[in-house]
Order: C-alpha cells, then structure tokens, then sequence
C-alpha cells in the first residue's frame, strides 16, 4: 500500500486507524485523528497544526477538502459524516451522518446537526448552529426546510459507497504505467461499483 504523507509537529503525531484509507497526495499533519473505515481523498488536507482534527468512524473526507482551525480549537466531523469535495471546515463540528455539499464552507463554532444536508456552494457563517435533519443553503446559510425521510435514506446509501471506496482503495489502488491504446486494456476488468444514482 502507498502510504500518504503524515507530519508530526510539535512531537504530536496523526492517529490513522489501519482500517482507513488516506490517499498518497493528501496532507495529514499534527494532532489529527482518524478512526475506522474513513476515506480520505486525493488533495485532501488535515492541517492539525493549531488545533485538533477528528474524523470519527465512517467519515469520507473528499477530494481538495480542508480541515483546519483557530490556535486551541477544533474540527470535529462525527461518526458517517460525509464531506463533499472541495469544501472547507474551520473549528466547526459536522454532526452524525450529516452531509456537506460540494464546496461548501462551514466557519468557527459553527455546529451542523446530525443528519443535516448543506446544499453546495453554501457559507455557513462563524457561530451558526441548526438543529437536526434541516436542509442548510445559502450565503450565508440558513435553515431552510426539514431533510425527508427519502433524502437520509440516499445521503446514508451514498456515504456506504464511500465506505465500501475505502475497501475497494485499500485492496486493488496502486500506482501504475498508463496503457498505450483501448485495445490493450482486458475487458474483463471493470469498476466494482455499487448501483448509486443522483437524488431527484
């Protein structure tokens, strides 16, 4: 397996549970812990050099995401937590099974309740806090409506795909040559995916 960059600073050193994948190209540094079956994605970034990252069980943690907090805080995404990728967490606390959309940016202090869904693009300003299974959209975010029974149902499938990546990335990712032409690859190799489909 390729190990990714891990960095002590201060003589504090990343918890990584062995049962979690960290993509070779993300940054893990300082007081970060990771538990079990998370993923961690390509360009992800754990900066624990200020303050404490956690990453409770179940959490996938997406391609360019960023973790990071003021001197003494935390960041704290809780157990099946699910961050889309790009967005950027600063001392926030992302509750159980919670989603945050694709770009998105959750401030200081600010608590998303458990299974919560930030629409994309949102900015959820510092101190912010919604109660459980509300919808959070908006510059800034508010809360805009109750999340459905149907809307858990596929944001809990979804984050089983990413638990289910973990394993797939843990087993068969390795760093490999390109093939030359289509005509070289076996079409008796193809994606192990799990049927997953956009929520309408």
């Amino acid at each position: 397996m390729i190990m990714p960059p891990v960095f002590e600073i201060d003589g504090v050193v990343p918890v990584i549970d062995p049962s979690s994948f960290v993509h070779q190209t993300a940054s893990v540094i300082g007081d970060v812990m990771i538990g079990k079956n998370c993923y961690i994605g390509p360009h992800a970034s754990l900066r624990g050099d200020f303050g404490r990252i956690v990453l409770e069980d179940g959490v996938n943690f997406q391609d360019g995401c960023i973790a990071h907090c003021f001197p003494g805080g935390e960041t704290r995404v809780c157990k099946n937590g699910h961050i889309s990728h790009g967005a950027v967490l600063h001392g926030c606390t992302i509750g159980r099974n919670a989603m945050v959309g694709i770009q998105s940016v959750i401030m200081d202090n600010a608590r998303i309740g458990e299974e919560c869904m930030v629409a994309a693009l949102s900015y959820v300003k510092p101190g912010f806090t919604c109660p459980p299974r509300q919808v959070v959209a908006g510059i800034p975010a508010t809360c805009k409506r109750p999340v459905s029974d149907k809307e858990v149902d596929w944001k809990t499938r979804g984050t089983a795909v990413y638990q289910d990546l973990t394993g797939r990335c843990l087993h068969s990712l390795r760093e490999t040559a390109p093939l030359a032409c289509l005509e070289e690859r076996d079409d008796a190799h193809q994606l192990k995916v799990p049927g997953f489909k956009p929520l309408k």
